[in-house]
């Protein structure tokens, strides 16, 4: 009776370290690419509905409280439909690639950032852009002061929005497809969904190893935050 192959351990793996430095390198970049986008989007945003009174804005505001607990495998199969030969999206041939896992990140991180950038932005008291007003400061001046007092509250919306985009793994297992080219380069393969794979496979001993540069990375996030709220003049959202 023939003998099962045994699973090879780390060490008997050629490329083995390539492939975990790999799907690190995946991770960040679209990760950070991501949140990159979302930011320069939600902020703008948080500053609007901060800023002005106009019909809808309530809705508004519980839409955005309600993107931030979104379902991602619905986001996943959105983005997925969207970049499919039947989306409007399809002419660009971005099914399972790194730019529709940016899409999918960006869609799951803008909800969180802009969520709690606008609640930073309405902690800031009226009477300091009323004082940048009255100094003879544009529209523009007073954002900037608006963005200087809720500049916590800010990089917290920021951090928290990395926090969703680099755990992330049901969408971008759909968008992205969980791609590894034959040298062991990922392709498409991140940190959660290689997490997956590798304890699915029994390989617990990469599955820890990329599960414990997942932990480093969100504590050195929150370090990030601390740092923050730790300044001598961190802002007005605490």
């Amino acid at each position: 009776m023939p003998l099962e192959p045994a699973l090879l351990p780390i060490a008997d793996v050629p490329f083995e370290w390539t492939y975990v430095r790999s799907i690190i390198e995946v991770s960040l970049y679209v990760s950070l690419v991501a949140v990159a986008l979302s930011t320069l989007f939600s902020l703008p945003v948080a500053l609007l509905v901060g800023f002005k009174e106009f019909p809808g804005k309530g809705v508004l505001t519980s839409l955005i409280n309600t993107g931030m607990g979104f379902p991602s495998v619905v986001v996943g199969l959105l983005v997925l439909f969207a970049v499919s030969n039947q989306g409007p999206l399809g002419e660009l041939n971005l099914v399972f690639t790194r730019e529709a896992m940016i899409m999918s990140q960006f869609v799951l991180a803008t909800p969180v950032i802009t969520g709690v950038s606008l609640a930073a932005v309405d902690a800031v008291e009226e009477n300091v852009r009323d004082a940048a007003f009255a100094m003879g400061g544009t529209r523009f001046d007073v954002a900037l002061v608006t963005i200087k007092e809720a500049r916590y509250g800010i990089a917290t919306a920021v951090l928290a929005g990395f926090g969703r985009a680099i755990s992330e793994v049901g969408s971008v297992l759909i968008v992205g497809g969980n791609i590894v080219g034959p040298e062991g380069h990922s392709k498409t393969r991140t940190l959660t969904t290689a997490i997956q794979l590798e304890a699915r496979q029994g390989r617990f001993e990469t599955a820890l190893l990329l599960g414990a540069v997942l932990v480093a990375l969100v504590l050195l996030v929150n370090a990030i935050v601390l740092r923050y709220g730790n300044g001598n003049d961190g802002g007005r959202y605490r």
